[in-house]
């Protein structure tokens, strides 16, 4: 395994995981790393859409404050089916793929995947 450390200017930097709430060693990390993504999607469509913040709420049966909240990062409340259905009341479909690990080591994960052209 390479070395994930490195010094700069006397300063120890240390290369992330890809999942920073892993690399903060808050549990259930791969569970929020998926959130954080769906959220980071809802608030794509919603930019893209050019609608505020009241209108998005109308669509998804949330009230303005807590679309905010749920856009600035505060979504510890919502669980992963109410993001997915959140998106689906977007116009979005949701797939959910099992299948077989990737990894040699047998162990699975959670992996979001958009279409072409839905990227966050």
């Amino acid at each position: 395994m390479r070395d994930r450390t490195k010094s700069v200017s006397g300063t120890a930097i240390e290369r992330g995981s890809g999942n920073v709430f892993a690399d903060l060693d808050l549990p259930d990390a791969d569970s929020l790393i998926i959130k954080a993504e769906l959220v980071a999607r809802i608030d794509a469509i919603i930019r893209r859409r050019g609608i505020t913040q009241t209108e998005a709420g109308r669509m998804l049966g949330l009230s303005r404050p807590d679309v905010s909240r749920l856009l600035r990062g505060d979504f510890h409340e919502y669980s992963l089916e109410r993001l997915l259905r959140l998106l689906a009341r977007l116009g979005r479909d949701i797939e959910i793929v099992i299948r077989r690990p990737r990894s040699p080591s047998g162990a699975g994960t959670l992996r979001i995947a958009a279409a072409e052209g839905e990227g966050a």
